[in-house]
């Protein structure tokens, strides 16, 4: 039998893909860069998935990370941060393109007409979550590491993030959306952000097995996955529920840390001294951005988180970004030492985070204005 055929891809090879049986088989091809996803790689996944949602003889499409010989794994760690700052300090148009194309992927995602099925396989965060979170099955493994880190570069949880951490039990969204904090495979299930986990081992005989084996319905699909699923570690994270909870409703992050600051225990002293180290500014444009979103669609939280990133780079221009200096410190000149403006969380004035959740455009001529 022939090669069934693609789309055209334009990510230079960063993108795999192929159809085998009634599976269309996805690999992230970047491992050298923990497979973080460039303009082209979005452009390609976003081709690939409408392609084959129209295709009859594609049951399902499974999305994996490229191997690293002799390294753990990374599904993917997130977007392209070096290109980000590069963009910003040189006005380059495809920063734009790559937060609106970035934000409708993750919507093509989420609505997806098939199975879509995440291999979450290692580092899965930021961009990893945006293309992960909406999959019908989201599969770890014992080396998977999940978070939403944007607040240590000067970001806020995007892709898609306010809206699944929102709706993570009680207050442990505010908490992964401003910490950043690494989860496992147990509290990524415990927290409903993952639904089964696998060998790590296991998965290439699983993708053999749906590519191999006819599978009558796609309810069939998803329960031979579910079949192979192993016993998820306890969820670590339990243990400071009842504190996350009672810090991280506070009104503010100013009556977060104060809270926190009050508590005589080690987690408390890590956690605020977490905090401490991120922008005050976007800590709060974060905390505000999750509680909005509690009560949106999806569609509305993309188009808020547009938004969002929209004035992360132009509120503030070139070097006064938060953002471009947070990836400055982080991913450039790596001297770890971002220079906040305010630097003190209990500085940021209320009209500082307000003027974040102002439209820059009109609805009828928002870049995202055709979610449905």
């Amino acid at each position: 039998m022939s090669p069934r055929p693609l789309p055209p891809l334009v990510g230079d090879s960063q993108v795999l893909a192929e159809v085998r049986g009634t599976i269309g088989l996805v690999t992230l091809n970047r491992a050298g860069a923990l497979n973080a996803l460039s303009l082209g790689m979005i452009r390609d996944l976003t081709a690939l998935l409408r392609h084959w949602a129209g295709d009859a003889a594609v049951q399902a499409v499974v999305v994996r990370g490229a191997g690293r010989e002799g390294k753990a794994p990374a599904f993917c760690a997130g977007g392209d941060i070096r290109f980000f700052h590069q963009a910003a300090l040189a006005g380059d148009p495809r920063l734009e393109d790559f937060f609106t194309e970035e934000y409708a992927l993750n919507h093509l995602i989420h609505r997806y007409p098939k199975p879509y099925l995440a291999l979450m396989d290692g580092i899965t965060m930021g961009g990893g979550m945006g293309i992960s979170q909406g999959a019908r099955l989201r599969v770890v493994t014992e080396h998977s590491k999940l978070a939403m880190p944007e607040t240590h570069i000067g970001l806020f949880p995007d892709v898609g993030g306010g809206w699944f951490l929102g709706r993570c039990p009680d207050h442990v969204g505010e908490y992964l959306a401003l910490t950043g904090h690494v989860l496992g495979a147990g509290d990524a299930i415990a927290l409903g952000l993952a639904d089964v986990m696998l060998s790590s081992g296991g998965l290439p005989a699983l993708v053999e097995a749906l590519c191999d084996q006819p599978h009558g319905s796609d309810e069939a699909l998803l329960a031979a996955v579910r079949a192979r699923a192993q016993a998820a570690p306890p969820a670590a994270l339990d243990a400071h529920r009842t504190a996350i909870d009672r810090h991280f409703a506070q009104r503010d992050v100013a009556a977060i840390a104060a809270s926190l600051g009050a508590e005589d225990s080690d987690w408390a002293r890590h956690t605020l001294a977490a905090l401490r180290q991120r922008s005050p500014l976007m800590l709060a444009v974060t905390l505000e951005q999750v509680r909005r979103a509690r009560t949106m669609s999806l569609p509305e939280d993309l188009r808020m988180e547009r938004d969002l990133v929209r004035h992360c780079f132009h509120l503030r221009p070139g070097v006064a970004s938060e953002t471009v200096e947070g990836i400055r410190a982080l991913a450039v000149d790596k001297d770890h030492a971002p220079r906040w403006s305010p630097a003190r969380i209990e500085d940021v004035g209320a009209d500082q985070v307000a003027a974040f959740f102002a439209s820059p455009w009109p609805a009828h001529a928002h870049p995202l204005r055709d979610l449905g």
